[in-house]
């Protein structure tokens, strides 16, 4: 099917975020997506109820980003999947922009530009590191929501069972088969993360991941290294 026809559904992993979720999915469905469903693993504080009153559909997988973005993908029932956390928002346009990506049989994946919901010095340091780690890496993250045709996500048989990296691990799976596209519009997602362990501190550690997955160090090896 040709990008312009292609029909996205929308897949949020979400573990205890009843908090955002509800938002999230409004959001999401704002942009007229052919579904939206949140992947929820196994959370305690109403993530899912929140999450189905917003509009979504729920389904259940163990805990841990990957499972639970293939439990959504088996679901869906898009020609395109959209891979988005929960903490995150798509810019204006999204949808047609990830149609004209893969109306190109050359792209094998794309993903927006990284950007945040809070506009300061950290923040625009975070967006100058992360524009500079596409120019050397074309390694985009999964918060910078991840996009692909079904038939290549089943291709790679989605996205690999591993404690960390598995988008990137996805990324680098997807570049065998065709270009990878990062949109030139920004993603708007949440800085608490890096808030919580440090900016600086959290950059240079995802700097380091990043360097050493793209000189082969497995991702297991950079999960115990991460501990």
């Amino acid at each position: 099917m040709t990008g312009s026809g292609l029909h996205v559904s929308i897949v949020i992993p979400a573990l205890d975020e009843a908090s955002i979720v509800a938002g999230t999915v409004e959001h999401a469905l704002g942009h007229r997506p052919a579904e939206v469903i949140v992947a929820d693993g196994g959370s305690s504080d109403g993530t899912g109820e929140a999450a189905r009153r917003a509009g979504a559909s729920v389904v259940r997988a163990p805990a841990g980003r990957a499972a639970q973005m293939n439990a959504g993908a088996r679901a869906a029932c898009g020609d395109a999947f959209l891979f988005l956390h929960a903490d995150t928002r798509l810019p204006d346009g999204a949808l047609a922009r990830v149609r004209r990506v893969l109306e190109d049989p050359a792209v094998a994946l794309g993903a927006f530009r990284l950007g945040f919901d809070r506009d300061d010095f950290g923040t625009r340091f975070l967006v100058f590191g992360a524009d500079l780690r596409m120019r050397i890496f074309l390694l985009p993250y999964g918060d910078q929501a991840l996009f692909l045709r079904r038939e290549t996500f089943e291709r790679l048989g989605g996205f690999r069972d591993i404690p960390i990296m598995e988008d990137l691990c996805l990324v680098r799976r997807a570049k065998r088969l065709g270009r990878i596209v990062i949109a030139s519009e920004r993603v708007r997602t949440s800085p608490r993360r890096y808030d919580r362990n440090g900016l600086l501190r959290n950059m240079l550690l995802n700097w380091q991941a990043t360097s050493l997955f793209a000189l082969g160090v497995g991702p297991e090896r950079l999960a115990r290294f991460r501990r």
